[in-house]
């Protein structure tokens, strides 16, 4: 069987999504195999901190039972992580994040975001998160279009 490539991570944040009934999605990766994946659980847990990255994030820590990683880990995410999710991909040690859509992809639709690239928030942190980012951007961007649609 041949490994799991960044599409395929990324399809199954995009499940993650579609269960959560939102466009968020999200899954963390290490040494190619799916550790945990979550979606945004906003509106069904009356929380506004329970972003699919954070979700993810706080299942991998629980499964763990540490506070954070020390590498090794990378973060897919169906849109780009806001700055509370880019920081707490920071402080949690993820290595590397992976986003299919840009938050400037939907400014016009979400006026209550922050407007602070992900980039932005984790270039002024001291230690340096790889970001990539395209990865089936078309087709989580369909999940937002989708979403307002509903």
């Amino acid at each position: 069987m041949a490994p799991m490539t960044a599409e395929d991570f990324m399809r199954l944040a995009i499940a993650a999504a579609r269960d959560s009934q939102t466009p968020f999605g999200a899954v963390i990766v290490k040494d190619g195999e799916v550790v945990v994946s979550a979606g945004n659980t906003v509106r069904s847990d009356h929380d506004p901190t329970c972003h699919a990255e954070v979700n993810a994030i706080r299942r991998l820590m629980h499964r763990l039972g540490q506070p954070s990683v020390s590498g090794g880990y990378t973060l897919y995410s169906t849109c780009e992580p806001c700055a509370m999710c880019a920081a707490t991909c920071f402080w949690a040690g993820i290595d590397h994040i992976v986003y299919g859509v840009g938050s400037n992809d939907f400014a016009d639709q979400n006026p209550n975001r922050i407007a602070i690239r992900c980039e932005e928030v984790l270039r002024r942190s001291p230690n340096p998160c790889q970001i990539s980012h395209g990865v089936l951007r078309e087709e989580c961007k369909q999940l937002h279009q989708d979403f307002l649609l509903d």
